[in-house]
């Protein structure tokens, strides 16, 4: 018989104390935390999206995630921005967006194109083959609309702007007219740039959007 020594007790008792942690820790049957999610909302765009300047998690896809989960509206927001995209290149990469299987997407493009005066009626091509793209594969779309600082002239302007309002109509978009309304022209909500929101500037973006969003998501639940 095979003597037992002070060291093997000692052994024995914290293999106990582990085996019982683990039993302890262990989900019961029935009671598995659940990582699944209602859907998955893409957020493309350019800087704006992306988050410029200040963290991911001050970022208005990120807030926006946290207050629908706070909701109890399980959906990943996905950050697809990419800082200097006009609509061209955001229409080049429509393929790669299409494989994160979106269920809606908030298409915000266009600023950059507007500040080095591309034709809007390249803008407005852009932006319809996309949102034509999304609908074709059963994607709920948020257009957000953007406005132009008037240095092009008040006609650039004009036209620039109605573009987004044609489409959200042309195709029955849940439409934001304006991304930074509240947040455009106030200093202590922008960076020094006077484009960039700050954090807090951020913030008011994703609580100005999310009555959007959740339109969005009861749409997604109807057709789903």
């Amino acid at each position: 018989m095979r003597k037992i020594t002070p060291y093997s007790i000692v052994w024995i008792y914290f293999l106990v104390i582990f085996l019982s942690a683990c039993e302890q820790d262990a989900p019961l049957p029935g009671k598995q935390a659940s990582t699944s999610t209602e859907g998955t909302i893409v957020a493309m765009g350019n800087s704006l999206t992306e988050g410029l300047g200040v963290g991911e998690e001050s970022t208005y896809p990120a807030r926006l995630e946290k207050a629908l989960r706070m909701r109890g509206l399980s959906y990943n927001v996905v950050n697809a921005g990419i800082s200097g995209e006009t609509s061209s290149g955001a229409r080049s990469r429509l393929e790669w967006v299409l494989t994160m299987e979106p269920d809606i997407i908030i298409l915000e493009t266009g600023a950059n194109d507007g500040m080095r005066g591309i034709s809007p009626r390249l803008i407005q091509e852009n932006i319809q083959y996309m949102i034509e793209a999304f609908i074709a594969n059963d994607v709920i779309v948020i257009l957000v609309g953007m406005k132009m600082m008037p240095n092009l002239g008040p006609a650039y302007a004009s036209a620039f702007e109605k573009i987004y309002p044609k489409m959200a109509d042309d195709y029955n978009l849940i439409f934001m007219p304006f991304m930074l309304e509240g947040v455009a022209g106030i200093p202590l909500l922008n960076q020094p740039d006077g484009i960039h929101p700050t954090a807090e500037g951020y913030r008011i973006i994703a609580q100005n959007m999310l009555p959007y969003v959740i339109d969005a998501i009861e749409r997604h639940n109807q057709t789903g």
